[in-house]
């Protein structure tokens, strides 16, 4: 895998920034943290070297001082909203966000659930989580937010919310995903610490867009296709251009609530320590790509998974029309289509050629690899045994896993497990490999060369068992599929 972000170099002027921000303010500081503290998947495909919980390892610098803040959205709670790269519900993923927080010693303070208009699921939600002793507050959607700011910044606005009760210094705001309603949460507690005679100050640590690359980067359309469902537009941001006559890019959402930060700001202090919506990040992440080709590469294959997701949500009834016109956009202001992906045009390939279902993975240095569905197994877990064989120097012709023994887990599958797909599944391969490995060397050789699969591309032409799509996650494999069951 080819690296093209500085993981080292980012734990070190990023920490330093954040520490520098927190000593601007007296009493307390909000910081409101998108994308995924410890498990940002999205930031590691697009940026190959960022390693998923960097950002946890600098708060963790900071555990003493710091408490945290989980919010979610009742409208979020009520339609089940799944977190796509990990495949559970938000609602769940608060108590796994609370847990693994708690397992690195880090306060978790409460969970807020927010754009609360009295929905049965949000009521039913915090009735669970209070009964397993987590304090719960209600924040509630203030109409014309948030354009509305005499109504916004007043007692019949963040004045109506619950006042979420905090101790430490820096309190972390963070979310299952974006959407949840963080900056609001800030926000309110800014207004209400306010009326306490407390000065708290504001802060965003957000990974992307990426503020100081260009507009149309590869990396900041990504993050474009990434909230394509929210309809976020990332934009050049007008009031850093008008306060020091350079571009800066920021999305839509913080550029319209900055006159609402302005009003608040000048509330507390007499005037804005920010100029800008840009002002208010602390994003250093721009400064530490070290291989801007390799990220753009990255990049660009992270819109078009987006976008052959998109069509397979929307062909099980899962996603929207108007997700995959967004990402139709995007495709065309990157100038993409399927043939810069090199393995979606040989999975199609072997399709049309054998008549079957089929699958293809590009390796690291170019080398395209293909397979087939056979009564034995499907197209996935052929390419893994194909690639496997590949890069250890075994013959295509070998058969590492013996018929005589896949017949009895298929007899396991459909007449005692009641399935109705008979072939192996990757997972139940690499199991069977990793058996056979303790007395056969070239089983042993093939299953070593699983680390080499990371960051390479996959394309299956029918839609993949999610058996399948989470093992590819796993080895850090980019996979698209053609939205077809069959």
């Amino acid at each position: 895998m080819k690296y093209g972000f500085d993981s080292a170099k980012y734990l070190k002027i990023q920490s330093e920034h954040i520490k520098e921000r927190i000593s601007r303010f007296g009493d307390k500081l909000y910081m409101e943290v998108g994308g995924k503290l410890f498990d940002d998947l999205h930031a590691s495909r697009v940026l190959p070297g960022f390693e998923p919980d960097v950002k946890l390892q600098m708060l963790m610098q900071l555990k003493d001082e710091l408490e945290v803040i989980i919010v979610i959205s009742a409208v979020d709670i009520e339609k089940n909203k799944i977190r796509s790269d990990i495949g559970i519900t938000y609602d769940m993923d608060v108590l796994r966000l609370r847990e693994e927080f708690l397992k690195r010693d880090l306060m978790v303070t409460s969970v807020v659930i927010t754009h609360y208009t009295g929905q049965t699921g949000a009521e039913v939600y915090r009735q669970r989580l209070e009964h397993l002793g987590i304090k719960v507050y209600y924040h509630h959607t203030i109409p014309g937010y948030p354009h509305d700011v005499a109504l916004i910044d007043s007692d019949e606005g963040f004045g109506k919310n619950d006042f979420v009760e905090t101790t430490r210094p820096l309190v972390v705001v963070t979310a299952p995903g974006p959407g949840s309603g963080k900056m609001a949460v800030c926000l309110s507690q800014l207004y209400q610490e306010n009326q306490r005679g407390v000065k708290a100050g504001y802060a965003k640590f957000e990974t992307f867009p990426i503020w100081n690359v260009p507009l149309k980067h590869p990396i900041n359309l990504a993050y474009e296709a990434a909230t394509a469902d929210l309809d976020d537009v990332n934009m050049i941001d007008p009031f850093h251009l008008e306060a020091y006559g350079t571009m800066a890019v920021n999305y839509n959402r913080d550029i319209e609530i900055f006159p609402v930060m302005d009003a608040i700001f000048k509330g507390i202090y007499g005037e804005n320590p920010y100029k800008s919506p840009t002002d208010m990040g602390v994003n250093m992440i721009g400064y530490c790509i070290s291989d801007d080709e390799v990220c753009s590469e990255a990049a660009l294959n992270e819109v078009i998974r987006r976008y052959f997701s998109a069509l397979c949500d929307l062909a099980t009834a899962h996603g929207s029309d108007s997700e995959v016109n967004k990402l139709t956009l995007l495709m065309k202001q990157a100038g993409l289509d399927s043939s810069y992906r090199p393995c979606i045009a040989a999975a199609r390939e072997r399709r049309d050629r054998s008549g079957v279902a089929s699958a293809a993975i590009q390796l690291e240095d170019g080398t395209l690899i293909s397979a087939e569905t056979s009564p034995l197994l499907g197209p996935s877990a052929a390419l893994i045994l194909n690639a496997t064989k590949h890069l250890a120097g075994i013959p295509h012709s070998v058969k590492l896993i013996p018929q005589n023994m896949i017949e009895p887990i298929q007899k396991t599958k459909v007449s005692y497990l009641h399935g109705h797909n008979p072939r192996l599944h990757t997972d139940e391969v690499l199991v069977a490999i990793s058996m056979l490995s303790l007395f056969d060397e070239n089983c042993k050789k093939a299953l070593a060369t699983l680390p080499l699969l990371k960051g390479c591309q996959v394309h299956s032409t029918v839609m993949l068992s999610e058996v399948d799509k989470k093992v590819f996650k796993k080895l850090g494999v980019g996979l698209t599929c053609d939205p077809m069951s069959k």
